[in-house]
């Protein structure tokens, strides 16, 4: 008996993850079905989306965005929905059987949220969400079976190279990283670079504010975070290694010595892909590795004075979940204000910096709570960000 298609949602697809989503959708239109697409507000793209795949739901931002893309779509069956309401319908959706969430930032917790609750799987490409709010998650996974199948390629390796291990045996995992831009600029002159030098990712094609993640290494930190959530380890079981081919995704230790690593190509339509399909493993359309051509594969520390940021994000880490929440709030406001180019790129560590620094330790015990502490620091930020620009 030939197998149903696989009813996908997806969270952002507009966006450079939700795009490559559809670009494997195509590839196998007999395995999956799009049956709801959410977008911020490029209505334009999303309008083309709907009317190649004719989902059954679409999410905007705005009612306004709404009613323009409902009379772009004439004619046709599509419920256009906007909205946070919008995005929490999409992710509950009783038809679909798997969300991709890929919207940036805290924005994707609660529709994250919301389809764990149903029992939905989830391809989880917002870190943000594990990084403030991993312990619910994981224990609303458990309790409704759903399953939290990681796309970030660091994340998809780890997942990929525990499949079947017994986690008594872990001895450490490592993430890598390209370095960003900037590996190799003289410190000296990283205070002063500007957001279209921070904009060039040598490796990989993403997002504004991931690739400015990247540039800072405040992604790794997020990833650590996202990491000891995901796959249920202590901070000392995690570490972080600068790898500029960015080939070797992940490395997994073993107590034994032995060392299990994920390698692909450097294209996000494999860990996208592997999320979609597991357990299965489909054909990809992407060449092998061409392993002849591979001269070396380098890997060097995190250098502390170039990455200060990694090394707040790392003190989070050991320091308890609150101090997760303020630093993925303030990191947020610090880039955006960096992508407005409202500051320079070394005050970036400095906004960070002193939302942490003023912060005490606080207990969770609720997703309010976590809220609560968003909006908090984020008007710290806005405040510290005002002073400093009354100061230049």
């Amino acid at each position: 008996m030939k197998k149903p298609k696989k009813r996908i949602a997806i969270l952002g697809s507009t966006g450079s993850i939700g795009q490559s989503t559809l670009e494997v959708i195509r590839l196998f239109p007999e395995k999956f079905e799009v049956v709801a697409l959410a977008a911020g507000k490029n209505i334009s793209l999303l309008a083309e989306q709907a009317k190649e795949f004719n989902p059954v739901l679409v999410a905007v931002e705005s009612e306004k965005d709404a009613q323009e893309l409902g009379r772009r779509l004439p004619g046709r069956k599509i419920r256009v929905l906007a909205g946070e309401e919008g995005l929490q319908q999409i992710a509950s959706f009783a038809r679909m059987e798997q969300v991709v969430s890929a919207i940036t930032g805290i924005a994707g917790l609660k529709p994250t949220l919301a389809a764990l609750k149903k029992g939905k799987d989830v391809a989880l490409a917002n870190k943000e969400s594990m990084v403030v709010a991993g312990g619910f998650l994981k224990r609303i996974a458990a309790r409704t079976k759903a399953r939290i199948i990681p796309v970030d390629s660091e994340h998809s390796g780890i997942f990929q190279c525990l499949d079947g291990q017994k986690k008594k045996y872990l001895k450490k995992i490592y993430l890598t990283a390209s370095g960003g831009p900037f590996l190799w600029v003289p410190l000296k002159d990283l205070s002063d670079k500007s957001l279209s030098e921070a904009l060039q990712h040598p490796r990989w094609k993403m997002g504004k504010k991931v690739t400015i993640d990247s540039a800072t290494l405040m992604n790794k930190g997020l990833e650590l975070i996202e990491a000891r959530w995901l796959f249920d380890l202590r901070p000392d079981q995690l570490d972080v290694l600068i790898h500029p081919q960015s080939i070797v995704h992940a490395l997994v230790e073993f107590k034994d010595g032995s060392v299990l690593a994920q390698l692909s190509q450097t294209d996000m339509k494999i860990p996208i892909q592997y999320a979609l399909s597991y357990p299965e493993r489909l054909d990809s359309p992407l060449p092998s590795l061409d392993f002849l051509s591979i001269r070396n594969l380098e890997f060097y520390p995190v250098e502390a004075e170039r990455y200060p940021l990694f090394n707040l994000a790392r003190r989070a880490l050991e320091s308890g979940p609150s101090f997760s929440v303020v630093l993925n709030a303030a990191n947020e406001m610090a880039v955006q204000a960096f992508l407005e180019e409202k500051i320079n790129f070394g005050q970036i560590f400095s906004v960070v910096d002193e939302c942490l620094r003023n912060h005490q330790v606080r207990d969770i015990d609720s997703l309010e709570d976590i809220f609560s502490i968003d909006r908090e620091i984020r008007n710290q930020a806005r405040q510290y960000l005002k002073l400093k620009g009354k100061q230049e």
